[in-house]
């Protein structure tokens, strides 16, 4: 057996930290696959938050699935939010110790407009409307979610962005006090992600500030999370304290970490395996068996355009 001394092991041998941690969630996730377990008994471990008073003069979107929704309980109990944990149940567990008032969002960057912003003002300038999306995790589980908030691009237009603005930067908020994951070096913290400007003003593409009708429930992300359906759900970022219009392409949390496991670009494509499992299926929160992926998540028509003359199996 030939055992390597730590000067002859390359940094590109070494398991990345946040996947070690992870460790417990890819067993488990076997263990599931092997006794036909769904995946969502594993949020059963924590209690589902009362849903809070429904959100005024929200209204349907144009966007949406006639899909069975994702049972209240699983969306609120089974979440990937490693600021607060990274089991699936640590999220609900620590989700009372993240504040979200007062909130504010700094927009800075490529825009004619940079200003800090208080969330409830934010909410005052766009009308709310719900859209049912799916939500794909990498890990090939997913959910059906009724989220309610506004369009990116809505945001974007106001601030007026410049003719350099080609990307937009979100960042998480920073507080180790509330949010004890990052009290850890599961990941460099704070959590950021990005989107070409295009993506980011795709219709499809939602500030989300709620579910199920009601105030978004801090383990989701509140108050104010990215939803991009088309994209794996570690694109979404959570509880956003800033975002930037920018030049260059900006680094994002996974792909930094571990860029042979998560792209940046990060959409749904089932010819693309994670090196270490399959994306050709996926188990639905509350299901038994398996279904085929669908390319873009099942939002090909809407958003396949985007990547014309674009390889999606170099660029995943």
């Amino acid at each position: 057996m030939l055992i390597k001394r730590p000067t002859d092991i390359r940094a590109s041998e070494i398991t990345p930290r946040a996947v070690y941690l992870r460790r417990r969630e890819i067993l488990a996730g076997g263990a599931a696959a092997a006794t036909g377990l769904t995946f969502a008994l594993a949020g059963c471990k924590s209690k589902a938050p009362a849903p809070s008073a429904p959100l005024p003069g929200v209204k349907k979107g144009r966007f949406g699935t006639d899909e069975a929704l994702t049972p209240f309980k699983d969306v609120t109990t089974y979440n990937n939010f490693y600021e607060l944990g990274s089991d699936k149940s640590d999220p609900a567990e620590h989700a009372a110790s993240l504040h979200t008032r007062p909130w504010t969002v700094a927009i800075e960057g490529e825009v004619a407009k940079p200003q800090v912003v208080d969330i409830d003002t934010l909410l005052k300038w766009f009308p709310s409307e719900e859209r049912v999306y799916r939500l794909r995790c990498v890990e090939a589980w997913s959910m059906v979610i009724p989220w309610v908030g506004f369009p990116l691009g809505a945001l974007i237009e106001r601030l007026q962005p410049t003719s350099r603005a080609k990307y937009v930067a979100f960042t998480t908020l920073m507080a180790p006090d509330q949010l004890p994951g990052q009290r850890t070096n599961a990941l460099e913290w704070p959590y950021v992600e990005d989107l070409r400007l295009d993506e980011a003003m795709h219709p499809l593409t939602l500030l989300a500030v709620g579910l199920y009708g009601a105030a978004l429930p801090n383990q989701n992300g509140a108050p104010l999370r990215l939803v991009v359906p088309w994209k794996y759900g570690f694109k979404s970022i959570k509880s956003i304290v800033k975002l930037a219009l920018v030049e260059q392409q900006p680094p994002t949390s996974w792909n930094r970490y571990a860029p042979r496991e998560y792209g940046f670009y990060s959409n749904v494509n089932p010819d693309v395996d994670h090196p270490r499992w399959s994306q050709a299926k996926e188990r639905r929160i509350g299901e038994l068996a398996r279904r085929p992926t669908l390319p873009f998540n099942g939002y090909a028509n809407e958003v396949a355009s985007l990547y014309t003359g674009l390889d999606l199996r170099a660029n995943f």
